[in-house]
């Protein structure tokens, strides 16, 4: 086993992979440890929506990092389907965030007004401009948001396409292996302690999602990150229900090929448990056959749930640890680490190369200001 790289990716999640693809295709001598199978938690359980507009409702920084990240993905799927011949399901059919109530419609219309301001498109319709789009919707609804530019991708084959294509530029994968330890002196990342032995690299990136507080702490940093599960679902229909991704308070249903729907997510912060719970997948069940009736008779395939990084003030932590030289954060995205994958692979890169000095908003060294207050 080679003990010593450029740079050492702790995590095989979304985040985890983009960035070894982007640092292997730099040239860097790259090794991914990863306690688990690549793409097994949060990644793995994703819907794969690209909801730049649809989840992010305020202006700031996030809201443009996601439109950033979202406007690569095209490129991306090409680059890396040529690259690896894996197909990471990129569709672009839009995203219809839709209103029961009059209230909700007023909110989806200044909404609608504000990203136009922005620069992107989004569009009212109508109950009936949405039955002739979407005719198996509820009668129940008054309208929605549609927004064509946010689409969806296959979040874990996408995973896989990013761990393939950097072990095709020479990256190495380690899976079922765990970090038990950091290696650290004079303020400085030297390696990392592993089941498989000490391993040392010029560079180490902690991207473990809920899981990256437990390996900062090693430093002495308190990284405030916290876990929330969601629940999942998906059933089989014996003809296409919806075309478009169907978005509204409390749940949200994707359609995929074959007649698969996805219906998530509940919302359960602070936990670890990823056991699957019935009143959880019953009251999504609910929510979606309230949303799009036929539902009802569709056959239940399968339920599942992730755990996903929540930071406190709702930004990821992306960049150099302020007092560790040489160690990086990639971790926080909560519900748009599918989204945000290929902008955080590229700003982690360019940090390390020197092409970007600061991760502005997204630094560590907040977590002694607004973050900890």
């Amino acid at each position: 086993m080679k003990k010593t790289y450029d740079a050492i990716v702790i995590g095989g999640g979304i985040n985890g992979c983009s960035i070894a693809y982007q640092l292997a295709k730099r040239g860097r001598s790259v090794a991914v440890i990863e306690k688990g199978r690549l793409a097994d938690k949060a990644s793995g359980a994703a819907a794969g929506m690209l909801g730049a507009q649809t989840e992010l409702t305020d202006d700031g920084p996030l809201f443009e990092f996601a439109r950033k990240s979202r406007a690569m993905f095209p490129e991306l799927a090409r680059e890396l389907e040529e690259l690896t011949g894996v197909h990471i399901g990129l569709q672009n059919r839009g995203m219809y965030r839709v209103a029961a109530t009059e209230k909700e419609a007023i909110e989806l219309k200044k909404l609608i007004e504000f990203q136009t301001k922005s620069g992107e498109t989004a569009k009212w319709v109508s109950f009936q401009e949405l039955m002739e789009q979407e005719p198996h919707v509820s009668s129940s609804l008054i309208g929605a948001m549609f927004i064509p530019n946010d689409g969806q991708v296959d979040a874990r084959e996408l995973t896989i396409a990013f761990a393939k294509a950097a072990m095709l530029n020479g990256a190495e994968f380690y899976e079922f292996t765990n970090v038990n330890d950091l290696i650290l002196g004079n303020e400085k990342a030297h390696g990392i302690q592993t089941d498989l032995g000490p391993m040392y690299a010029e560079s180490i990136v902690i991207a473990t999602g809920a899981w990256s507080p437990f390996l900062i702490e090693k430093t002495g940093l308190t990284l405030p990150i916290s876990p929330v599960k969601g629940e999942c679902l998906s059933v089989l229909t014996n003809k296409p229900l919806i075309k478009g991704t169907v978005f509204s308070h409390g749940c949200y249903i994707v359609p995929k090929k074959s007649g698969r729907l996805i219906i998530g997510a509940t919302v359960k912060p602070d936990t670890f448990d990823e056991r699957v719970t019935v009143d959880g997948i019953s009251s999504l069940m609910e929510k979606a056959k309230r949303l799009v009736p036929g539902i009802g008779e569709s056959e239940l395939e399968r339920a599942w749930s992730g755990i996903r990084p929540l930071s406190k003030d709702g930004l990821p932590f992306l960049g150099e640890h302020p007092s560790c030289r040489n160690l990086y954060i990639a971790a926080g995205h909560f519900r748009n680490g599918i989204l945000l994958s290929p902008a955080t692979g590229e700003l982690i890169a360019d940090l390390m190369d020197g092409k970007s000095k600061d991760s502005g908003p997204f630094r560590l060294s907040r977590i002694n200001s607004s973050v900890s207050a």
